[in-house]
């Protein structure tokens, strides 16, 4: 049996959502959450991916697993999709291109898609992000953070209450990870989730994962974002690994889960049992074994580690109040117009080589950048795995070449096709054989163009 939808309860405090609470409405409200979790319990999961299908059907002890919504078809499951809801294991669709976070109203072929895979999977709920992916027609194939500001409140949650008519089951959004902080922020990250629940009744999907990120690069705490957070409303909660590079972490998804990010799910799980929580792997898979020792790991948090983190870097609270001021905010389509404005200022310039707009950090936009541009690579290579082996060694640095003069306005494929029409025009000196494969693949033989010789052979035989 596939779990029930879940029920987001009534708040259990008065006032704004963002204010401090008394030690009393703390408590009624971890009671409330505690009596949520309970009801709606999905347990421990693991991400289920196409490469590693056979693995995730074979491990032990697996309550349920998370999709890309993306990655699949309502009309034809991924078999092992098949055989484990035939098992009774609840399938969760994860979307990722959705863009809640963006100016731009929600795409009805995108929900539509998202609410059809839903309904295919009988799933409790879907989950997306609180990021925005696209602005001003640009691409940033990854997810961004949005400024905390009362604009984008206003506009982010109009946006999220059309989502949430669209849907056939509860929303969750998900936290994510962030290289770059918006200078004007109004709001706290936990404080602008909190307010954005107030106003819609959405659900959370709290990345513990996520949260470490921001703690290394933003220096943001995550025990105090975890207390300003409507514990009640979370569905459930990401684990998940990365690395640190030249002190930056980065959210890959391809390493072991750290101590660290096990520390913060420990203090979540301080104040609240969750629903359920996730492994996620999307690269570099390790053998069953390893997966199945991390999902371990994780159950030995849930099962009464409540270790506490230390003291923590954090940078100044930012100077919003939590409160609404009578007045303050603008008509909602003024707000959608300086959202545009802005999201596209800051995506031309970590797609498009333009300036970094007023206010923000340049070394973070450049490691932002440099980040946008890696993911791309690998997965126009995951995409379209002919074009690295078509070029070894010079595929990535070719492609980033390449990227740092051509966002992207489209999807991946055809990203590679003008990627690989670029490297045989402008991309530099290719080996003679490298060269004649690229060419070949760009135009297989039925597309290549004629030369003179069998243009003449045509006219000869009309």
């Amino acid at each position: 049996m596939t779990s029930p939808a879940l029920e987001l309860p009534a708040r259990a405090t008065a006032g704004p959502a963002t204010a401090d609470r008394t030690a009393a409405e703390r408590t009624t409200v971890d009671r409330t959450a505690a009596d949520h979790a309970a009801a709606n319990r999905l347990g421990v999961g693991l991400g289920w991916r196409a490469e590693i299908d056979t693995v995730v059907e074979r491990q032990p002890g697996l309550d349920w697993v998370e999709v890309v919504a993306e990655n699949i078809c309502a009309d034809h499951l991924p078999e092992s999709l098949t055989v484990l809801r035939a098992r009774g294991v609840t399938v969760v669709p994860h979307g990722v291109a959705l863009g809640l976070g963006g100016a731009d109203l929600p795409d009805p072929a995108r929900l539509a898609r998202l609410a059809e895979t839903a309904l295919a999977l009988e799933s409790p709920l879907v989950t997306e992000h609180l990021a925005f992916v696209r602005a001003g027609g640009l691409e940033a194939g990854h997810l961004l953070p949005v400024p905390r500001t009362r604009d984008s409140l206003r506009v982010i949650a109009e946006n999220v209450r059309i989502a949430q008519d669209q849907l056939p089951v509860p929303l969750a959004l998900e936290n994510i990870a962030a290289q770059l902080a918006w200078p004007d922020d109004e709001l706290t990250e936990g404080q602008f989730l909190a307010e954005l629940v107030e106003r819609t009744g959405v659900r959370l999907l709290i990345d513990v994962a996520n949260l470490h990120t921001n703690r290394v690069n933003l220096g943001v705490d995550p025990a105090a974002e975890l207390d300003r957070l409507p514990l009640e409303a979370i569905a459930y909660v990401h684990v998940a690994g990365g690395t640190l590079v030249d002190g930056v972490w980065h959210d890959t998804h391809a390493h072991p889960v750290t101590e660290p990010v096990l520390d913060v799910l420990a203090e979540l799980c301080a104040r609240i049992a969750p629903p359920g929580v996730l492994l996620e792997r999307d690269a570099a898979f390790p053998p069953p074994t390893e997966l199945a020792g991390e999902l371990d790991a994780i159950r030995r948090v849930l099962e009464g580690s409540t270790r506490r983190m230390g003291n923590l870097p954090t940078r100044a609270e930012p100077k919003g109040t939590g409160t609404e001021r009578p007045g303050g905010e603008c008509a909602t389509g003024t707000a959608r117009a300086r959202l545009a404005r802005r999201q596209k200022e800051l995506l031309a310039a970590l797609v498009a080589g333009g300036p970094v707009p007023p206010g923000f950090d340049p070394d973070q936009v450049r490691a932002q950048s440099t980040g946008l541009a890696t993911k791309r690579r690998d997965t126009v290579a995951k995409v379209v795995p002919d074009l690295p082996r078509l070029l070894g060694p010079q595929y990535g640095p070719l492609f980033l070449g390449y990227a740092r003069r051509h966002p992207q306005t489209v999807g991946y494929r055809a990203d590679a096709r003008a990627f690989a029409a670029w490297a045989l025009a402008d991309g530099g000196p290719l080996a003679a054989d490298r060269r004649r494969a690229l060419e070949q693949w760009l135009h297989p033989a039925p597309e290549r163009p004629t030369g003179p010789l069998a243009r003449l052979r045509q006219a000869l035989r009309r």
